[in-house]
């Protein structure tokens, strides 16, 4: 009689699962499904070093004392007694714009939510305010009787905040408009590189838009410039850029011309601070109107240099004089990730857009403005972004659907994407630019079409800059 080869119980269970889950992985690699298949994903923040947050190279003594003077009073604080209010998002520029530096963007902790109650305030926190997620202004889409507003409506108030002297008005019914689908919100835009940006000529911004232009018919891609010119001024139609007919390219919708102008704005719109381009409060509740307005105006009676800057020139200054962001050669993925990423990002078309480099003028006051390479990754121009990023408010020529190109230096170490914050993972970013009507929907199906390799280069491209 043959004798018998018996395995252990609990050997053959090891086998038998051995064997199973051999057949599973091999099955899952080749049916391209499962969780064992490599995906691409965003790398996250990327670490180290801001790189960002000085001066740009080159300033003169007094060039960069100016420098200094600006990122003081952009770092500023500021409360009821300096003029916040009566309606305000925050007390500060620093606030709003610190990730990763000063002069940067929404950080990963919203001081929107301390600063509800700050010095004795009685606001609550608006429900879209998280203490994780990004700072943000809301706008109201329509007036209660269906026209456009578009306005900001200030998160906060100076009802019962220290020297609001018995001014008692109310927040704004965000969850009533909010259930009128009425309420879109906007981050702070980085301001890193901000000179260059402004002294970048049209003619160049002209010139690249008429480039690559049968590559950018075949996949859709218009764009435009936010520019509206005067009667006889320039080629007819209405403008709203001074009536100068110049190219406008601050800010989300690329609505403001200048640094002086978006710094003006942001301190009446943003902190309710009343200056010499925006010199009437939004709120003119007579009990809450403490000092003659504007609250920030040239002194003429200066004895010093200090003394006689206002607050907005300080701020574009700061803005102006604000060195671009470094990039990092070889963080996420190493530098030949970053390589093939770089390629990727030109090959899908991501470049016809998110232009990498754009030069400025020659006739600059600032020399170390002058004739330099901005690499920016954006053509300033707005673009129909569809459906699916439409916030349904018009600024300029810019219409609801419309966004300028966000320029994407320093993305690398940016927490929250796109115009309202909605996400924080940069794939879903990308894949947000698709929709019925984007301009962008041949480049995102070119994206899409990449291997999964691919797309983590071209992912460790951007969290490099």
């Amino acid at each position: 009689m043959k004798s018998k080869f018996v395995v252990p119980l609990s050997l053959a269970a090891s086998i038998v699962s051995l064997f199973f889950f051999q057949i599973e992985m091999a099955s899952s690699q080749w049916s391209g499904g499962g969780g064992s298949q490599f995906r691409a994903s965003d790398p996250g923040v990327r670490g180290g070093p801001a790189g960002a947050g000085g001066p740009i190279a080159g300033l003169s003594t007094n060039e960069t004392a100016f420098f200094n003077l600006g990122k003081e009073d952009f770092e500023e604080a500021e409360d009821v007694a300096d003029g916040v209010g009566p309606r305000m998002n925050l007390d500060g520029c620093g606030g709003c714009h610190s990730q990763p530096a000063i002069g940067g963007t929404s950080p990963f902790v919203n001081p929107q939510v301390a600063f509800a109650s700050k010095d004795g305030g009685t606001d609550f926190v608006p429900s879209f305010v998280k203490s994780n997620g990004p700072i943000r202004e809301a706008r109201f889409v329509k007036n209660p009787d269906g026209t456009p507003d578009g306005g900001v409506h200030a998160l906060f108030t100076i009802t019962g905040r220290t020297g609001a002297n018995g001014c008692s008005i109310r927040q704004p019914d965000f969850d009533r408009e909010i259930g009128r689908n009425n309420v879109i919100f906007r981050i702070p835009t980085p301001t890193f590189g901000a000179g260059l940006i402004e002294q970048i000529p049209d003619a160049a911004i002209l010139a690249n838009q008429a480039g690559n232009s049968s590559q950018k018919q075949s996949l859709g891609i218009k764009g435009k410039a936010n520019v509206q010119v005067a009667g006889n001024a320039i080629t007819g139609g209405t403008n709203n850029n001074g009536n100068d007919g110049t190219i406008a390219r601050f800010g989300w919708k690329a609505q403001n011309i200048s640094l002086l102008l978006f710094s003006g704005e942001a301190y009446n719109v943003e902190m309710g601070i009343t200056n010499e381009l925006f010199q009437i409060e939004r709120d003119q509740t007579p009990e809450c109107q403490f000092a003659m307005v504007p609250n920030d105006v040239q002194n003429m009676d200066a004895t010093t240099v200090r003394e006689s800057v206002t607050a907005i020139e300080n701020f574009a200054n700061f803005q102006r004089l604000l060195a671009p962001p470094m990039p990092s050669p070889d963080t996420p993925g190493g530098a030949a990730s970053i390589g093939r990423g770089k390629a990727a990002f030109s090959d899908v078309g991501c470049a016809l857009c998110h232009t990498p480099a754009l030069k400025t003028g020659k006739l600059i006051a600032v020399p170390a403005l002058r004739d330099q390479t901005a690499n920016l990754f954006s053509d300033l121009l707005v673009h129909d972004m569809g459906v699916g990023l439409a916030d349904g408010i018009s600024q300029g020529q810019a219409g609801p659907r419309e966004f300028r190109t966000s320029p994407l230096w320093g993305l690398g170490q940016r927490v929250f994407f796109l115009h309202d914050g909605r996400t924080s993972d940069l794939v879903r970013a990308i894949r947000e630019h698709s929709s019925s009507g984007s301009e962008a929907n041949g480049v995102i199906s070119n994206f899409n079409n990449l291997s999964e390799g691919r797309k983590q280069d071209l992912l460790n491209f951007l969290r490099s800059l």
